[in-house]
């Protein structure tokens, strides 16, 4: 009897260890992947606008009258050309008055220098008291201070005079005109944009994805939309800090290399990446492992059909993408939801693009 239970228990085991088997084995894992790659050459293609880089809003320091506005919206100008004047009448009074006070005062100050040098020579004939003579160098001091305070006056009011004509600070296009001349404006208030010309760049408007994938100069071509033959250079220059609203895009401005006069501010162009250019890898940042202190990805080794996990070295952020400096090559794949539920080595199924 014994030895039937024996035989059946070893008849037994290999369908109890087949089992326990089948029931610790987990189905592979579909994954929520990427397919990482490049931006192809010419891949890329935008529409932007010629730009100025510095761009300055201008007024009077003082409260007046606009006299005259020779400048007008769309005219080039050059450094130090007259842009508008206020009327100088007031300005050119006050300017009178202070030559008048500078008259006043340096005939005063004569006179008490004159004074404290007789009181001096009669003081050392001891022919007058030594608090005549400190009377008079009061004086004196009294007359130099009033000779200096006319002296301000006198510089204020030419800064004033000056300030009435409104100068172009730099060559440029005058891009917007806020007051017509006859109109009264406080100190401060706007009169015109100016937009310098030695300085234009490319405005265009790219997702954040392909942002991310753009370094720090990387070349552009661009065309004129009107002339398709005439081109430049550009390089990336800069990105907006911030998204805007409605279409979660970002505003990339690129350098204008020796762009020709054809143009202009204003002017559309179409923008391509160069044949030199080389753009780079960018993942969704959720796809990253210990982000601040080793950061890694999840890379699927279709040969074996698991993950491992990959170091990886991260460029600039751009919204929820992430720029991936080092670490990944074009054409591997990427895991980029559930990355905290995998082990290195797991088995996973098919991809599930996202």
């Amino acid at each position: 009897m014994k030895h039937l239970l024996i035989l059946a228990l070893m008849a037994a085991s290999p369908a109890l260890a087949e089992t326990k088997t089948s029931e610790t084995a987990l189905p592979p894992r579909p994954v929520v992947s990427e397919i990482v790659e490049l931006q192809r050459d010419g891949a890329m293609g935008y529409v932007g606008t010629v730009s100025a880089r510095h761009e300055a809003v201008l007024g009077f320091p003082l409260l007046g009258r606009v006299a005259a506005r020779p400048v007008d919206r769309g005219d080039l100008v050059v450094a130090g050309e007259m842009l508008a004047q206020l009327d100088p009448e007031d300005f050119e009074a006050d300017l009178r008055a202070a030559e008048a006070g500078i008259n006043v005062a340096r005939a005063q100050l004569r006179s008490a220098r004159n004074a404290r040098d007789r009181a001096d020579a009669l003081f050392a004939r001891s022919v007058d008291s030594a608090t005549r003579l400190e009377d008079a160098e009061r004086a004196l001091t009294a007359a130099q201070a009033q000779m200096e305070q006319a002296e301000a006056t006198l510089a204020q009011a030419r800064n004033r005079l000056k300030d009435t004509a409104l100068l172009a600070p730099h060559d440029g296009v005058v891009t917007a005109v806020y007051a017509e001349p006859g109109a009264t404006l406080s100190a401060g208030e706007p009169v015109l944009q100016l937009a310098a010309t030695d300085h234009l760049e490319i405005e265009i408007d790219v997702t954040e994805r392909e942002v991310a994938r753009l370094g720090p100069g990387t070349p552009f071509v661009v065309s004129l939309i009107a002339q398709p033959e005439i081109t430049a250079r550009a390089t990336f220059d800069r990105v907006d800090p911030e998204a805007e609203r409605s279409t979660r895009t970002r505003r990339v401005h690129l350098s204008l290399i020796e762009p020709t006069q054809e143009f202009r501010l204003g002017a559309l162009v179409g923008v391509r990446p160069a044949a030199d250019a080389t753009s780079g890898v960018s993942l969704p940042y959720s796809a990253i492992l210990s982000r601040a202190d080793d950061p890694a990805v999840w890379v699927v080794d279709r040969a074996t059909d698991t993950v491992e996990r990959r170091a990886v070295a991260l460029g600039a952020r751009l919204g929820d993408q992430v720029r991936i400096a080092d670490g990944l090559s074009p054409g591997e794949e990427v895991v980029i939801k559930g990355i905290h539920s995998l082990k290195d080595g797991q088995s996973v199924g098919p991809r599930v693009q996202k």
